[in-house]
């Protein structure tokens, strides 16, 4: 009995620690308010959620060596000119610790047209991003209308849909 009681304490523990992590990553769900968060753009403006109050906003998770990252890119870009005026707004926030100068290479060999910052570990850690792409599709009033892991055409079609969706929303 009490052997048996010494095998289930380190079974009880690993099963504690196996699922910390995880709750420390958990992603917001669709419906949920997008968690706050400050960053710095690479041209050096103040960024916060504050700012995209009223827009339909579209955060892009990702890392300039991932390659279905740079696949989403040209889609990302083409949404943004396309529906920039009609309320659309994109905000890219880069996993990698290479800094500044790393993101504006990025930025300039895919011509993206929209702001990108550096995601700190506490965004990255509130907004559950264990893997990129992960993209996080925003309403007008800041709540969470749909999450995206990985990108393909079908979720480039899927996620422009619902861009068209809310923007038509009062």
């Amino acid at each position: 009995m009490k052997h048996a009681r010494l095998l289930s304490l380190p079974a009880l523990l690993l099963l504690v620690m196996s699922m910390w992590p995880a709750s420390l990553y958990a992603l917001p769900r669709s419906g949920q308010a997008t968690p706050h968060f400050k960053a710095t753009s690479t041209s050096g403006q103040a960024i916060s959620l504050d700012n995209y109050r009223g827009y339909v906003l579209v955060i892009d998770f990702f890392a300039t060596w991932c390659v279905p990252c740079r696949a989403s890119v040209p889609h990302i870009v083409e949404m943004n000119r396309k529906y920039g005026k009609q309320g659309l707004q994109v905000l890219g926030l880069n996993v990698d610790d290479e800094g500044d100068r790393v993101t504006k290479v990025f930025s300039d060999e895919l011509r993206i047209n929209y702001p990108l910052a550096t995601a700190s570990e506490k965004v990255q850690a509130d907004f559950g991003v264990r893997s990129v792409p992960v993209m996080f599709v925003i309403d007008k009033k800041g709540i969470v209308a749909e999450v995206y892991r990985g990108f393909n055409d079908e979720i480039g079609r899927s996620m422009e849909i619902l861009i068209k969706r809310l923007l038509a929303e009062k």
